[in-house]
Order: structure tokens, then C-alpha cells, then sequence
């Protein structure tokens, strides 16, 4: 009668679980689940219980399996230990880290000097030169100098004036060199919203390894209390030693489902510290995954969203750079005026009467007219007209590109709606499935095999749930990027 009771007991305990429903072990009793009360502890979203003894029953032997289980690392977080952070949280977190975003305000930064250098090119420039020449004499005694190209033995210039050039190629310059800083920043743009692309995919990638974990660890406990029956009713003569043996290797595969969904925890949190800059020992929670989507928010987002993206606004921009720069290597085949325009002396003494007398004004102008350069001009100006096409090319294919990740996350994210719905329905025919199951084997009536397979179905269905609400947070996340969200 005891041990009915026990049985009774035990399989009531397998048969409560349902989604969103406490631990299996915690619905035993409460002086057991009054001893696993969970600790707080900073990894990755989850936190870390006390070790609980294993669960007997009164003149029942104890259970088989082994007293040192891995879910005495496990436990859900403690309610009110911290609040999760939110996507908006990390997202600002991650915007002040170094990465390719801060790298692209640096270019940007970069392209705005070019193009004041560029514009500078127009104007003068202000000089002041001084110069001190002494030229042996030509012979010893005499004033004539040994250099004829000198003016005296001792010469002494001062000259404050301007220089500058007239090029046809600095306006061409200055076009490339404003389209190539407006592709700077639509550059800084795409790059700020791949990094934001990439925490929320980090971020869900977090919760989804979270809510695979919870639902692995639930189906173990599901599986060892399973275990633990099957074997008091083996003892008992109940039911063969087969029944116990394939009740602890459906336990070995359920832990071993366990062990990968916590190092996938693992490594989805390592990840997604980097990305907010957050320490190993800084404690870390992200939301779970809902069903918050709807097909109808989803059938807003139409085709011409695709068109926002600044990644058109750079290839525009670079398309012009990269027909200024054809225009830029036409010029070094034209003429080019440079000059020169000075003020001072040029005197054979520092007296104040010689450098009065040879004061005055100097100007200079220097005509380039380019004859023959063996074709160095026009193979350069041949290769800026290729990188234009390429750069026209490039354009092409990446709208096409746009436009295919547009539409495959429209589907992808009507798809997962679709899938959540039907593994919410599921879940409950699972759960039912598993609650029949396991009454016709104590009833007799269906053999262990047939609890195992309810048990195994209702574990994937629960995984299967989960991705799905991912693959939807994912889908969703780009289709309000595309639209500037």
C-alpha cells in the first residue's frame, strides 16, 4: 500500500508539467522543494541552486540513479535578484564599445579632412622665405663670384608673398572628394545598424539558448523522476528490468541534451558580453522570448522599404567619387598654371641703403603643357573609368542582394508565426500525450517505449517553440532596420 502510494506519487509528478509551470522538482512537495530554494549568481541569465538530497518515499529503497546530478548547476533566475537588460539597454551599451562602428566615425572623420585639403588647394598659400648665399670669388681680391649663376661673393634674400596653382583636375578633386565623405557617412550608418543587427541577433541568441536550457533541464527532471519510479516498480517485481534499464538511458540522453543546451548558454552569453563590453564576473539576464507579433505588423513592410537602406545612399555617393576620378586623371593630360607672387629684397649686404636699393616686387608664373608620358596619363584615366563601371556594377548586385534578404525575411518572419502557433497547440497535445501515456503504462496497457517517445516528443516540441519565436525576433529585427525602425 505504501509503495502504491509512492508510484502514485511519483508519476502524478511526471504527468503535472506543463509550459510556463515551475520545475517538476519543486511540485514534489514542498519540504523538497524547500530544500533546492535557488541562490542569484551572475552567468549568462541563469543562477545557481543548492544541492538538494534525492527524493525517497517511505518504505521505498533509495533511487538507483546517481546522487551527483548536473542540475545541481542549474536553477532558473531568482525573481527580483536583477532586472534583465533590455534589447534598447544593450544596444546603447554596445553603440559605446570599440567595434566597426566607432571605426566608420574615424573614416568619416578622415573624408571630412580630405575634403577641406582638397578645397584648400584652390587658394594661395602665404610664405616667407630667407635665404643667406656666400660664392667663393673668382679670383683672390676681386668682387666676381666663382658661381656665375650667383648674383655677388655675399647675397641675402627676403620674400613674403603668395604661391598657388590653376589645375583642372583640384575641381574634380573636390567632387570626388565630397561624394567619397557623403560615402563616409552612409557608411556610418550601415555600419551602426549591423552592429545593432548583430546585438539583437547576440541578444536573442542569449534568451533562445536560455529557454532551450530551462527546457532541457525541466525534461530531465521529467526523464530521472521517471527513472526513479520505473525502478521502485522493478524492485517491486511491477514491471521487467528492461523498463527500468530504458528508463535510465532515456535519463543519459536527456542529460546529455542538457550538457549541450548549457554550453550553447555558454558560449550565446560569452558572445553577447563582448558585445555590451559586460565583464565575466558582471551579472547578466536578457528577457525571454513571447509571442508578440502578428501577421498583419508583418504585411506592412513592403518592398519599397528597401530603398531607406543607406547602403543606396553609398553607392550613389560612390558611383560620383568614382566618376570624379576620371575627371581627376583627365587633368594630368592637360595644361597647368602654377605662380608665384613676392615681396622683399635681394641684396649683396645687409646695409640698410643695398636693401633699399633692391627692394621690390617679384612675380612668377610657370605653364606645364604635358607632350609625352609614354601612356602613364591615359592608362590612369582607362582604370578610373573601369572603377566607375565597377563601382555602377556593384551597385546592381547589391540592390538585388537587398531586395532577396528583404523578402526572405518576410517570409521567414510569417513562417515563424505560423510555426509558434502550431507548437503552442502542440505543446498541449504533448503534454496530454505524455499525461495518457504514462496512465496506460501504469494501468499496463502500453508498454515503456511509448512513454519514452511522449517524453521525447514533448521535449523537441518545447525546442521547437523556442526557435521558432527566435527565428521570428531575428526576421522581425531586420524588417524595422529596412524600414529605418
Amino acid at each position: 500500500m505504501r509503495l502504491s502510494s509512492a508510484l502514485m506519487a511519483g508519476f502524478s509528478v511526471v504527468a503535472m508539467w506543463a509550459p510556463g509551470a515551475l520545475p517538476l522538482c519543486a511540485q514534489i512537495s514542498p519540504a523538497v522543494s524547500s530544500q533546492a530554494a535557488p541562490v542569484p549568481a551572475p552567468s549568462g541569465g541563469s543562477a545557481t541552486p543548492s544541492a538538494a538530497p534525492p527524493t525517497t518515499f517511505p518504505g521505498a529503497s533509495p533511487s538507483p540513479l546517481p546522487a551527483a546530478s548536473p542540475l545541481s548547476s542549474i536553477a532558473p533566475v531568482a525573481p527580483g535578484a536583477w532586472s534583465p537588460l533590455s534589447l534598447d539597454q544593450a544596444s546603447q551599451l554596445a553603440l559605446r564599445q570599440a567595434s566597426s562602428f566607432s571605426q566608420a566615425i574615424l573614416d568619416e572623420q578622415a573624408a571630412a579632412l580630405d575634403l577641406l585639403q582638397s578645397k584648400a588647394a584652390l587658394l594661395p598659400k602665404l610664405r616667407s622665405s630667407s635665404t643667406a648665399t656666400l660664392n667663393k670669388p673668382l679670383h683672390p681680391g676681386t668682387p666676381d663670384p666663382s658661381f656665375i649663376a650667383q648674383n655677388a661673393r655675399r647675397e641675402y634674400q627676403e620674400l613674403v608673398g603668395v604661391v598657388g596653382a590653376l589645375d583642372f583636375g583640384v575641381r574634380a578633386a573636390i567632387a570626388r572628394n565630397r561624394a567619397l565623405l557623403e560615402a563616409a557617412h552612409a557608411g556610418t550608418e550601415v555600419a551602426r545598424r549591423a552592429l545593432l543587427r548583430g546585438v539583437h541577433q547576440s541578444y536573442f541568441a542569449l534568451a533562445l539558448a536560455n529557454g532551450k536550457r530551462r527546457s532541457a533541464e525541466d525534461a530531465l527532471r521529467a526523464a530521472e523522476e521517471f527513472a526513479r519510479i520505473t525502478a521502485l516498480q522493478n524492485e517491486a517485481g511491477e514491471v521487467p528490468e528492461v523498463d527500468a534499464i530504458r528508463a535510465r538511458l532515456i535519463v543519459a540522453q536527456r542529460r546529455d541534451d542538457y550538457e549541450q543546451a548549457r554550453l550553447q548558454q555558454l558560449a550565446a552569453a560569452s558572445a553577447f558580453r563582448v558585445l555590451v563590453g559586460y565583464g565575466n564576473d558582471q551579472p547578466l539576464s536578457v528577457s525571454e522570448l513571447t509571442s508578440g507579433g502578428t501577421a498583419e505588423e508583418i504585411e506592412r513592410f513592403t518592398p519599397e522599404v528597401v530603398r531607406r537602406r543607406p547602403e543606396f545612399a553609398q553607392l550613389e555617393a560612390q558611383r560620383r567619387a568614382a566618376r570624379a576620378d576620371v575627371g581627376v586623371a583627365r587633368a594630368e593630360r592637360l595644361p597647368s598654371l602654377s605662380y608665384e607672387v613676392d615681396e622683399g629684397f635681394d641684396s649683396p649686404s645687409l646695409h640698410r641703403q643695398d636693401i633699399r636699393q633692391h627692394s621690390g616686387y617679384l612675380a612668377t608664373a610657370n605653364l606645364n603643357v604635358p607632350i609625352f608620358d609614354w601612356g602613364i596619363s591615359r592608362t590612369r584615366q582607362r582604370q578610373a573609368e573601369l572603377r566607375a563601371r565597377a563601382a555602377e556594377n556593384r551597385a546592381v548586385l547589391v540592390e538585388r542582394d537587398l531586395n532577396r534578404q528583404f523578402l526572405n525575411a518576410r517570409e521567414e518572419a510569417l513562417t515563424a508565426i505560423a510555426r509558434a502557433d502550431h507548437a503552442r497547440v502542440a505543446l498541449q497535445d504533448a503534454q496530454r500525450n505524455v499525461d495518457i501515456s504514462i496512465a496506460r503504462y501504469r494501468a499496463g496497457e502500453a508498454p515503456i517505449l511509448e512513454v519514452t517517445d511522449a517524453l521525447t516528443t514533448l521535449a523537441q516540441l518545447r525546442a521547437a517553440s523556442q526557435q521558432a519565436l527566435y527565428d521570428f525576433e531575428i526576421a522581425r529585427s531586420y524588417l524595422r532596420e529596412t524600414a529605418g525602425r
